[in-house]
């Protein structure tokens, strides 16, 4: 087993990643930007190391640097938990030359499977459905129009090198495609340095279905069942459960082995999610493969009692899988809410501001995972999660119920969350009865209406503060605020 693991990364799967470390007996290592030098995982692994750089990221991307420090400290292997390096196939081909281990996919795999042309055309060849569409990265305009009229629209266009949701167009006609091919092409050129793009048939309200699977290096490969991801807001998920709702025991089948067939034709190893698209009809595509953990990977964990992350490190030490497929079974259900510092009302624009106040919820089946704590900056420079609620139960309506008791304990002061946009959804007919799609925030959701929700703002939080402490310090008392306080911090003031 590695006796040091650098992680090169973040928030609250840097914290996760480390806790796995302490329970297998690892040393842990993390490196910081001077912009997170106060951060939680700074402060919670057994070492930490500032990259310095004028750019945020820099501490987080920087190649060179980091296999450095990997090679300075004695770090035995590197795990890139998910986004910044954790795809990124150069990277993994330099660490696989130094000896050091990348608690992931080789190289190989991602080259094939990161790229999503390749993807489909190694699904395609190995009769794995695939959604209509290019085999190709499109050339110019004049191929996107031939495509276009061929498989018929409305399509979307998409990053051929990489996710997210960058470079991703609806295109309804054929008058709508020449802004958007261009406008597609532009986004992924920023976003990941080739303008490349593919063209597929728009599936109508299809819902968003993955596959968690696990993989060692003796070629051992099973699945750990399936997530249902459809609650979206700019193709970027807010909560997700297992198992899903929408599907029936015969899809569930034929969508986990083509799952695992998925894996084993790419020559696989270590964790990996296949993403599918699933029709009305119970008809199923292939969308991609994430070549990574999965922000969402607790849900999974709490309903088959595997610690996925602990496996990603046994895999890369050369263990064989602690589990055999039949041994593997949904034991219950789960649900994740995402907690971001983003302002529903504001076309959920980014929050920024101190953590003035964290109180988490607790109590059987709850789990936190988070990257924040009191006096965390919440600073523009890097993505908006704050915090996962996990809640599970003996079945979906227990889950669901902690879930709700548990966004109404959740307190987070001195920046805007979207607690109440996932409270608004929990409560809806369409979530209640899973009859929705990716589409539903699209649809559904409209800025100040649901249930007449309001969130105190910061600068209210901070004058409540101011207040309190006043009085605290006058009286010599201790104020304990109830789950859900909404006191007229205005009248206190005055009366004091």
């Amino acid at each position: 087993m590695f006796k040091k693991i650098l992680i090169p990364n973040r928030g609250e799967i840097a914290v996760r990643i480390i806790k796995a470390c302490s329970e297998l007996g690892i040393k842990s290592a993390v490196v910081y930007s001077q912009f997170d030098k106060n951060s939680l995982h700074v402060r919670t692994a057994d070492e930490a190391y500032c990259i310095m750089s004028d750019k945020p990221n820099e501490a987080y991307l920087n190649h060179s640097k980091i296999i450095e420090l990997a090679i300075k400290i004695k770090a035995d292997a590197i795990h890139p938990g998910y986004g910044f390096l954790s795809e990124n196939a150069k990277f993994i081909e330099s660490l696989e030359k130094t000896g050091i281990s990348f608690i992931g996919p080789t190289s190989h795999s991602v080259k094939i499977m990161g790229n999503k042309t390749e993807a489909r055309k190694l699904m395609s060849m190995h009769g794995v459905p695939i959604v209509p569409g290019s085999l190709e990265a499109v050339k110019n305009l004049e191929e996107a129009v031939e495509i276009g009229e061929s498989i018929g629209y409305p399509i979307m266009l998409k990053a051929s090198a990489g996710g997210g949701g960058k470079g991703m167009r609806l295109v309804k006609n054929r008058d709508e495609l020449e802004s958007s091919f261009e406008n597609a092409s532009n986004e992924v050129e920023k976003a990941f340095g080739s303008r490349d793009v593919f063209i597929e048939k728009y599936i109508l309200n299809p819902k968003h279905i993955e596959v968690q699977i696990l993989a060692d290096q003796q070629g051992n490969t099973v699945h750990l069942f399936e997530r249902e991801c459809s609650i979206q807001r700019r193709h970027q998920k807010i909560i997700e459960e297992s198992p899903s709702p929408s599907i029936d025991d015969n899809t569930r089948k034929k969508l986990t082995q083509a799952a695992v067939k998925a894996a084993k034709i790419s020559g696989y190893r270590n964790a990996g999610t296949i993403e599918f698209l699933v029709d009305s009809g119970m008809n199923f595509y292939f969308l991609e493969m994430n070549t990574r953990l999965q922000v969402e990977h607790p849900v999974t964990e709490a309903v088959t009692g595997i610690d996925i992350v602990k496996e990603q490190i046994k895999i890369a030490a050369g263990n064989k899988l602690s589990y055999r497929q039949n041994q593997i079974k949904i034991n219950a259900h789960a649900l994740e809410c995402r907690i971001c510092s983003e302002d529903g009302n504001r076309d959920f624009s980014p929050s920024t501001g101190k953590i003035l106040h964290h109180r988490m919820p607790s109590g059987a089946g709850i789990r936190i995972d988070r990257g924040i704590d009191l006096h965390s900056d919440i600073t523009i420079y890097y993505d908006s999660l704050l915090s996962k609620v996990i809640t599970w139960g003996k079945d979906r309506g227990e889950a669901l119920a902690r879930m709700k008791r548990a966004l109404n304990e959740y307190q987070i002061a001195g920046v805007v969350t979207n607690i109440p946009v996932c409270k608004w959804i929990l409560k809806h007919n369409k979530f209640i009865d899973a009859s929705y799609s990716i589409n539903f925030i699209n649809d559904e959701f409209q800025p100040n209406t649901p249930d007449k929700w309001q969130q105190n703002t910061p600068e209210e939080y901070v004058r409540a503060a101011s207040v309190l402490a006043a009085i605290i310090k006058r009286k010599r008392i201790t104020f304990v605020p109830a789950a859900n306080c909404h006191t007229n911090w205005s009248r206190i003031e005055e009366n004091e």
